[in-house]
């Protein structure tokens, strides 16, 4: 960003209220989402050792596919934003249905897949021979959801873009309470075991996508949208999220790497990693929160070509990006002690943890900076160029972890290298914000 004015201070209030408005139930939604997961292995888990593991590696292949379409959310998120700002509600609401419709294109197509490739996927990730029909059967039956999956991911970045981020938490709590109860009843009051856990989750999306369109379907009655698919609408929403999926694929590309290292490193080390992963993660939704906002805010300040606005939004979430880092970094050093029990008894998997867990504190502050300026950059539309900044940051990263274990490094040493990953995702967004080339105003980026 260039050297601007310091923000008033009332602007610098609205700001603030406006990000905690938008934030704070953002939160909410994206803790909600793994305990889909975790509900559904609690319940599997008393069926079995072979059924939880074939859950696992199921739901790990679920979780994968759902994440590298999470572009449906991001940029339709952006576009709907964009009209809002320029003052056209029928508009903005006509682009989120375009969105919602590729997303139903992309589940059909995936479920054309998965099908009948699910044994041949199953077996491709390793599972073992006792828990790969369990894990077929899980795959087969919630693959069938997918469609109602990123149809939600779709509608809940057409309500961002509209600036409600409620509706979203609502969904996703009401949601994982009918999978906790459908899961229960199904698998043990039907005993249709694992499939009832599969169906479970099948029934609870398909009544989030539900609850979705008829929130959408009353705005576009409301305000005369057309709900009919329109290809160039449909082909548009799917250019736009392209740059978004490299990003994604990238990112993903990343934490696969840093695990397959971890693994070299011995069994002590990849059982620390995935300690630390699974913390890294939980502070991610924390700062993903702030880039949701961000994206939805940006988005209507460039459509309402303010470009001050967003220049100002942008620099006072910086802020809030910065100074929620030094918290999270605060709280993983004090409450190390008390983290690391909860997972494991290990000595040398806590001593392992330990001095890593110490680099993930000091890198907060810096992974607050990129995922703030991560959203920014999405609600401008700024695709292409995020994804650009991921491939290079993907290059100097293979290498910076491929070392690790040559030079005898450590899990510390690998937690090092995602340190430098996340240093050079600062420098290519800051860089970026500065320039001010994102700063492309009007309905349509």
């Amino acid at each position: 960003m260039t050297q601007a004015p310091e923000i008033p201070e009332a602007t610098r209030r609205r700001h603030d209220r406006e990000i905690v408005a938008l934030a704070v139930p953002a939160f909410g939604a994206l803790v909600a989402e793994p305990l889909f997961v975790m509900a559904d292995s609690a319940i599997v888990g008393h069926l079995g050792t072979a059924q939880l593991a074939g859950l696992g590696v199921a739901s790990a292949l679920l979780t994968t596919a759902v994440s590298v379409f999470v572009f449906l959310a991001y940029a339709t998120t952006a576009a709907v934003a964009r009209r809002v700002g320029a003052g056209d509600r029928p508009g903005a609401i006509r682009q989120g249905m375009d969105g919602i419709w590729l997303a139903l294109l992309l589940g059909i197509a995936v479920i054309a897949v998965v099908l009948p490739l699910a044994p041949g996927i199953v077996d491709l990730f390793g599972a073992s021979a006792t828990a790969a029909p369990y894990a077929t059967t899980y795959l087969r039956v919630s693959s069938l959801g997918i469609p109602a999956m990123l149809m939600v991911l779709a509608a809940t970045g057409v309500l961002r873009g509209l600036q409600d981020t409620r509706t979203p938490l609502y969904v996703a709590v009401g949601g994982f309470i009918a999978n906790a109860v459908l899961n229960v009843g199904l698998v043990y009051g039907a005993g249709l075991g694992i499939a009832g856990s599969a169906w479970g989750t099948v029934i609870a999306q398909c009544a989030m996508a539900t609850v979705y369109l008829t929130v959408v379907v009353r705005g576009a009655r409301r305000h005369g949208a057309s709900l009919r698919p329109d290809a160039a609408g449909i082909r548009a929403s799917a250019q736009a999220g392209v740059p978004l999926l490299v990003r994604t694929l990238s990112l993903r590309a990343i934490l696969m790497i840093a695990t397959a290292v971890a693994a070299r490193l011995g069994d002590a080390d990849i059982a620390a990693h995935q300690i630390i992963l699974s913390l890294w993660s939980l502070q991610a939704f924390a700062l993903d929160a702030i880039a949701i906002a961000g994206q939805a805010i940006i988005g209507r300040y460039l459509g309402a070509a303010d470009t001050e606005g967003a220049r100002a939004a942008c620099r006072r979430m910086v802020q809030w990006g910065i100074a929620t880092g030094v918290v999270l970094g605060l709280l993983v050093v004090a409450a190390r002690p008390l983290f690391l029990p909860l997972f494991t008894s290990d000595p040398v998997v806590k001593d392992a943890a330990l001095p890593a867990l110490l680099m993930v504190a000091l890198s907060q502050p810096i992974c607050g900076i990129v995922f703030v300026l991560d959203g920014v950059l999405m609600g401008a539309g700024d695709g292409p160029y995020l994804a650009g900044a991921m491939l290079v940051t993907l290059a100097v990263f293979i290498p910076a972890a491929l070392l690790v274990p040559a030079f005898g490094g450590g899990l510390t040493a690998l937690w090092a290298a995602m340190t430098l990953m996340m240093t050079v995702r600062m420098a290519t967004l800051w860089w970026r914000s500065r320039s001010g080339r994102w700063l492309v105003t009007g309905a349509t980026r």
